[in-house]
Formats: C-alpha cells, structure tokens, sequence
C-alpha cells in the first residue's frame, strides 16, 4: 500500500495561505479543533507548499502574528509513491505526526491517524502483540490539578495525554491536550503579560508553577479557566491487555478516535499504547 492510497488529498485539506496571520490558523486550530494546517502560497505556476503551522507554534510563540513566522517549514515531506511503511518509519523517526505530501506540487497529507486506519483495516502490519510495542513510562496527573498545571505537565513531558489519578491512586480518568485546548478562551484586545494560569496568590496557583511566565497571548489572548483536571477529564477509560495485536488496538482507535489507550495486565496499568507506537511496530 501506498501513501496516495492511504493520504487525505489535496482538494480535502483545509490550508491556510501566506501572507496571512495567526487569525487564519486560529479558525481552525481552536474552533473546529484541527491539530494542524498546512501553508501554502499561490504562485503563477500553482499552488506552492511552505510548511505547517500547529497548535503548539501558536501557543508558544505568543507574540507572533505572521503565518510565515509562525509555520514549521523542516517538517519532512513524503512522495505520494512511497510506501505506507516508508512513511510511518519516517514519521516515528522525526517525531512527526502527520507529513505533507509533494510531488511537483501539494498533493495532500498523511497522518499518524491514517496510518493506525490501514493497520486497522488489515493492509499493513502483523499480529504483534500490543505488550511489546507500548510506552512504559506514563505520564501522570491528580484529579485536582488545575488545568493550568496540567497543560504546563503535558508541555514539558512532551506528551498529549496523562492519565488521571485520584487519591488512592488508582486511575479515574485521562486527560488531553485537545480537552485542555477546549476549554480555553480567546480574549481579544487584552495586552496583559500576567500568568493566565491563575494570579500567585489564587487558589488555583500551585506553588510549583509560579513563574513559569505568561500562558497568555498577547492582543489575541488564549486563556485557561480555573477549573480542575476532573472536570474536563474522561473517566469511562478504555484500556487494552497486553496480549492484544496492533490491529486490535488500532480498531479500537480508530472506533473511539482517540489516539492512546491505557495498557493494562488484569486490573493493574502497566504502561499505554500511543497511536505512534503502532507505527513503530511496523
């Protein structure tokens, strides 16, 4: 199988074109809660791929507004002909989630989602067992974490998820960087530099997150309510045993859309399947 069988194509890709501004992006980044959107610019000869702006360029650089400033354009590219594998090899290798796809021209994206769906249907993979592909280092939170906290946790593990645990320690929920994403609110006009995170002397405010600076963006303001991680958290998990096959997990993926799921051994979690470690079992 190859990537033009499996590629969403061009002429289903929302994109957003250079000279253009973060409002652009925003549109789709936030409201209608795409991970990402490829750049373009129209020349005389066609349209010309320039790269990809993500929700994290717009959270982490604050103070841009130019879509050409803001755009990732060292995301590798993939040819329409390679094969499925190829292009799953090379998303796992660069940390990449989804790579466009250029011939002469744009000619679409392949995603991680696309990939763990030809798994799903059987074109790609084997019967390796989930047990021996999954993350065993999990990312972790306390349903009382302010959502704020959470975001910074995700942030600087450089993980989309943490399971949710509550005071026994046991798992009541997972948590996600698209839930947080959510809930937040664009505030226009506002210039304020402070911590959207809470004031230092809120409630909200954790002691270990003071001074981590500004989760605020400047003019177009993206700002988190003060609520707790177990009020946005899922907590009807869906877990998966270790002895079951990469299709099994990929099925279930791609049937709850979602992108993780808790790895357990009867009722104890041993560690989570990332949609990424699919595709490094292939």
């Amino acid at each position: 199988m190859n990537v033009a069988e499996a590629m969403t194509p061009r002429s289903s890709v929302v994109t957003v074109e250079i000279p253009g501004s973060r409002d652009d992006a925003l549109e789709y980044l936030q409201n209608r809660e795409f991970s990402s959107v490829p750049v373009v610019k129209p020349t005389d000869d066609g349209e010309e791929y320039r790269g990809i702006v993500t929700r994290e360029s717009l959270i982490e650089r604050p103070d841009e507004d130019q879509l050409a400033l803001l755009m990732d354009d060292e995301i590798p590219t993939v040819a329409p002909d390679a094969s499925i594998t190829d292009a799953a090899s090379l998303m796992f290798t660069e940390e990449e989630r989804r790579l466009p796809v250029v011939d002469d021209s744009f000619e679409g994206i392949i995603t991680v989602t696309d990939v763990v769906r030809s798994i799903a249907e059987g074109e790609v993979g084997d019967d390796t067992p989930v047990g021996d592909i999954a993350t065993r280092e999990i990312m972790t939170t306390h349903t009382d974490t302010p959502i704020g906290a959470a975001e910074r946790q995700l942030f600087y593990a450089n993980v989309p998820y943490a399971i949710v645990l509550d005071d026994s320690g046991g798992m009541a929920g997972i948590v996600t960087s698209v839930d947080i994403l959510r809930t937040a609110e664009i505030v226009e006009g506002s210039e304020s530099t402070g911590n959207s995170f809470a004031d230092q002397d809120n409630e909200w405010m954790w002691e270990g997150i003071k001074g981590v600076g500004s989760r605020t963006l400047p003019t177009r303001n993206v700002e988190l309510p003060s609520i707790a991680v177990d009020e946005l958290m899922t907590d009807d998990v869906i877990t998966i045993a270790t002895n079951k096959s990469i299709q099994d997990a990929a099925q279930t993926m791609i049937t709850h859309d979602i992108e993780q799921i808790p790895l357990v051994s009867g009722d104890k979690l041993v560690g989570i399947v990332r949609d990424i470690d699919l595709l490094r079992a292939l």
